[in-house]
């Protein structure tokens, strides 16, 4: 295999294409040629507008799939950056861009690491990649539909990493091994407007919101689950749209979220989060509605050989075994579970969607040698012995 690939080089070519989701200016067809080039069978899977990619090196077990993103959330406010947050510039050995930690670097060190293990052999089995254009959105067309179609067809992935941003203060610190659920609730409840002098003749659905919120609010979901923080609920937002002071309005809304831990499923808190405004409506002249939106369950890869491989890789590159944790926000590791264990690992997350988003090249370089160990480990560890 005489193809090499350059991850800081890579990374800048991908940077350079603006794919603020849903678009995907290029950057897709960017890493399919590198991929081709390698040998990767390639395969688009189009939802909706959503440009998704599929590529596997081989066709024996066991299959190592690595999982990410070309889309990058926007630039925000562009004069506050120091540069075109798409020229992809490097300064003071410092790459500057949108998507150069969230996470085209890693989409480029994991190409690049792909390339190397190619070439000395390090592969008894089959490499793929899954990639989306659909993660920073509402992930409906991404990952979660390209999980399904696989599934549908029996494609077998043994073992998958994600390349999210997961190390906290210094390269390798940390890995996710699972992550929280998360479910966001509409509450609306409607009253029947009228004058705030004559109560009696309309329906307030302030104070029952506000009931509903208090007794959601006051709940202590749990205490924590072993190798989870504690589930917490947020009141996102509180909206009654009533600009005048004499009138009782005729409705009013909110929004919850939930964080969860596996003590949990989606299911099961909206029913309770239905339970408990249905409780505050009672005797309420008017009508309540729950509207629930799971975006995804709580899970986690237990520890054992597969995270030995990934704390082996990075303690042979940092010098550290990193933290095991299931920190942080959602990804699109909670579709890919349902296929297989997973794992995430990534360079660190503190600039990710902020202003000036950079990655050190050193880092970027690190990650490729970090995933060219776990590849190579991956094998020696698995590849004689998982199932096809």
């Amino acid at each position: 295999m005489s193809h090499t690939i350059d991850p800081v080089r890579l990374t800048q070519d991908l940077i350079r294409r603006p794919s603020v989701t849903p678009a995907d200016a290029g950057a897709m067809d960017v890493l399919e040629d590198q991929l081709r080039a390698l040998g990767f069978a390639c395969r688009r899977m189009r939802f909706g507008e959503i440009e998704n990619l599929y590529a596997r090196w081989g066709t024996t077990s066991p299959n190592l799939c690595f999982a990410g993103h070309t889309d990058v959330v926007p630039v925000g406010d562009a004069s506050a950056w120091s540069q075109d947050a798409f020229a992809a510039e490097i300064i003071d050995e410092v790459l500057i861009g949108r998507g150069a930690v969230d996470m085209k670097s890693a989409l480029a060190a994991f190409a690049a690491a792909a390339a190397a293990a190619l070439g000395r052999g390090d592969v008894s089995g089959s490499l793929s990649f899954l990639i989306t254009g659909d993660e920073e959105g509402v992930a409906t067309h991404g990952t979660k539909m390209v999980v399904e179609a696989l599934a549908a067809e029996g494609e077998v992935i043994d073992h998958c990493v994600v390349g999210e941003p997961t190390s906290a203060e210094r390269f390798g610190d940390m890995v996710k091994i699972g992550r929280r659920g998360s479910i966001n609730a509409e509450i609306l409840v409607e009253g029947r407007q009228g004058h705030v002098a004559y109560p009696h003749r309309a329906a307030n659905p302030v104070p029952v919101l506000v009931r509903i919120l208090a007794a959601l609010d006051a709940h202590v979901l749990d205490d924590g689950y072993t190798g989870f923080q504690p589930s917490n609920l947020e009141i996102t937002t509180i909206d009654v749209g009533n600009a005048a002071t004499n009138v009782i309005p005729a409705a009013a809304r909110a929004r919850v979220n939930i964080r969860f831990n596996p003590a949990h499923t989606g299911a099961a808190l909206a029913a309770w989060i239905e339970a408990v405004a249905a409780k505050a409506a009672a005797g309420f002249d008017g009508a309540v509605r729950v509207t629930p939106a799971i975006s995804g369950e709580a899970f986690l890869t237990e520890p054992g050989d597969f995270t030995d491989v990934i704390v082996e890789a990075v303690r042979d590159v940092s010098g550290q075994a990193p933290e095991l944790s299931t920190t942080g926000g959602t990804s699109d590791a909670r579709f890919i579970r349902a296929l297989c264990p997973v794992v995430e690992l990534g360079l660190v997350g503190k600039t990710m969607h902020a202003v000036d988003e950079r990655a050190p090249v050193a880092e970027i370089r690190d990650l490729q040698a970090v995933y060219e160990r776990l590849i190579a480990r991956y094998f020696e560890r698995f590849g004689s012995t998982a199932s096809s």
